[in-house]
C-alpha cells in the first residue's frame, strides 16, 4: 500500500514537473503569496490539528524539548507565513545563466540554471519544516513529495492541504506539492527507491533517519542534519562574551541541529571562567557533563561517557571537555564532530584563523553562537536543510541548492 501511494503521488509529481519548468517568476510568487496568506486564515485549523499532535507526544513520552519542536502557536504560523513571503521577495535561481561564452566556431554556449525535477524529503517532528520545504521547492520550480514522521502527521497533513488548496485556482496541478499520509517504514522504503519518480531524497532529522537514507536509499540522498556542534574556549577570551554565546546556543532552542552540544575549554584559562560559566548553565536547567578535569572544577557536573561527546543530546544536557589547547580541541572535532558548525571564542586573531582554516564543517564561527547556521539568519529565506556533506551543496540549503543546470548551444549551421 506504500509503495503503491508513493508511486501515485510519484506520477502526479512528475506531471507537475512538466508544469514548473515552464512556469513564470511572477506566477510562482503569485502563489506563495496565496501560501502565506491561506497559512494566517486558516491559523485555527492548523492549532487544532497541531494540538493532537502535541497530545499524542506528550502522551507518550517525548521529551519538553520535542514536544517545543512539534508545537505550533499563532506567533509561529505568522512567523512561518512571514518566511514564505520572504521566500517570494528573493531572486528567481531558475533560467539565468552562470556563463556565457562564445567559440572561436562560433557557437555560443551558456551554462543554464534549471530545477532538480522532483524532490523527495523524510524528515521528522518539525512541522515547519513541511511549509519550509514547499515553498522552497516551489520557488525553484520543483516539484516536492514530503514525507513527514508521525509525530506532526495531523499538522502535516493540514499544512499541506492548505498550501495545494491555495495555488491550485492558479493553475498549479495537484503533484505540485504532496505529502505522503502514510508514516510508517514502508512508505520511507518506497520513496528511497522511486528512481523513477524522485530526482533527489533529502533526509531531515536525527542521525538515525539520515544514516537508514543514506545506506538503503538508491535515489540520490543529499546528507543533511546531524549537528553535534562545539564550541573551543580559547585562554584568550572575553569571558562574558563566551558565557552569553555558550548559553545562547545550547538553550534557546536546544532540539534543533544547531545547538550546541560540546564546549572544549583551554586548561590555561582562569579558573573563574569555570563558575561563571556553571552558575549561568544552572540557571537555565542544563545538565553538565564533563571529562575528570572537569568535575574538579564545576561543583553539579557528573562524569561523561564517551556517547556524550559522540552524539546530540538535543536536550538541556551539555558535554565539556578541558583540553591542552587548539590543537587537541581541533582533534576533538574531527573524532567527534558531524560537519555541521563549530566556533572558536578567542580574541586572539590568529587562533581564530587557524581554527577557520582547520575546522572541517560546513559553518565555522569566531565569536558567534552556532544557532545562526540557519537559512534564513544566512539571509537565503527559509532553508530545506543544512547539507554537511562537500558534494552539490554544503550548509544552509535554500534556493540556489535546489537547482542543477544545463548547457543550452546556439549555432547558426556549425558541424564537427
Amino acid at each position: 500500500m506504500s509503495e503503491n501511494c508513493v508511486e501515485i503521488l510519484g506520477k502526479k509529481a512528475r506531471q507537475a514537473e512538466k508544469f514548473l519548468n515552464t512556469v513564470s517568476q511572477n506566477l510562482k510568487n503569485d502563489a506563495l503569496l496565496s501560501i502565506a496568506d491561506a497559512l494566517v486564515k486558516n491559523t485555527e485549523f492548523i492549532l487544532f490539528e497541531n494540538k493532537k499532535d502535541v497530545e499524542n507526544a506528550q502522551a507518550n513520552g517525548i521529551s519538553k524539548a520535542m514536544c517545543d519542536r512539534l508545537a505550533l502557536t499563532s506567533e509561529r504560523i505568522k512567523g512561518i507565513a512571514d518566511g514564505v513571503k520572504k521566500v517570494a521577495d528573493l531572486p528567481d535561481p531558475i533560467g539565468g545563466a552562470d556563463f556565457m561564452t562564445k567559440r572561436p566556431n562560433g557557437l555560443v554556449i551558456a551554462k543554464r540554471r534549471v530545477p532538480l525535477g522532483v524532490v523527495g524529503v523524510i524528515y521528522e517532528a518539525r512541522p515547519n519544516v513541511t511549509v519550509d520545504t514547499a515553498v522552497l521547492c516551489l520557488k525553484s520550480s520543483n516539484a516536492v513529495i514530503l514525507r513527514g514522521g508521525k509525530e506532526a502527521v495531523n499538522s502535516n497533513l493540514a499544512l499541506a492541504k492548505i498550501m495545494q488548496d491555495a495555488i491550485s485556482p492558479l493553475g498549479f496541478p495537484d503533484g505540485t506539492i504532496s505529502l505522503v499520509p502514510d508514516t510508517s517504514r514502508d512508505s520511507a522504503n518506497a520513496m528511497m527507491t522511486a528512481n523513477e519518480y524522485i530526482d533527489v531524497l533529502i533526509p531531515r532529522g536525527g542521525a538515525s533517519l539520515i544514516n537508514a537514507v543514506v545506506k538503503n536509499a538508491t535515489v540520490p540522498v543529499i546528507q543533511t542534519g546531524v549537528g553535534n556542534c562545539h564550541a573551543y574556549v580559547d585562554d584568550e577570551c572575553d569571558f562574558d562574551m563566551a558565557v552569553d554565546i555558550i548559553v545562547n546556543a545550547k538553550t534557546s532552542r536546544p532540539s534543533v541541529c544547531n545547538a550546541l552540544e560540546t564546549v572544549l575549554i583551554n586548561k590555561n584559562i582562569d579558573k573563574s571562567f569555570y563558575k561563571k560559566l556553571e552558575d549561568a548553565l544552572r540557571a537555565k536547567n542544563v545538565e553538565i557533563r564533563g571529562c575528570d578535569e572537569c568535575l574538579k572544577v564545576f561543583e553539579t557536573a557528573k562524569k561523561a561517557t564517551e556517547d556524550d561527546y559522540k552524539y546530540e543530546f538535543l536536550d538541556y544536557i551539555i558535554a565539556v571537555k578541558i583540553v591542552d589547547g587548539m590543537d587537541e580541541a581541533l582533534a576533538h572535532i574531527d573524532k567527534y564532530g558531524t560537519k555541521h558548525s563549530e566556533v572558536i571564542i578567542t580574541e586572539n586573531y590568529e587562533k581564530a584563523n587557524k581554527f577557520l582554516d582547520s575546522a572541517d564543517a560546513a559553518a565555522v564561527y569566531v565569536n558567534a553562537s552556532t544557532r545562526f547556521t540557519d537559512g534564513g539568519e544566512f539571509g537565503l529565506g527559509a532553508e530545506i536543510g543544512i547539507s554537511t556533506q562537500k558534494m552539490h551543496a554544503r550548509g544552509p540549503m535554500g534556493l540556489n541548492e535546489l537547482t542543477s543546470y544545463k548547457y543550452v548551444v546556439y549555432g547558426n549551421g556549425q558541424i564537427r
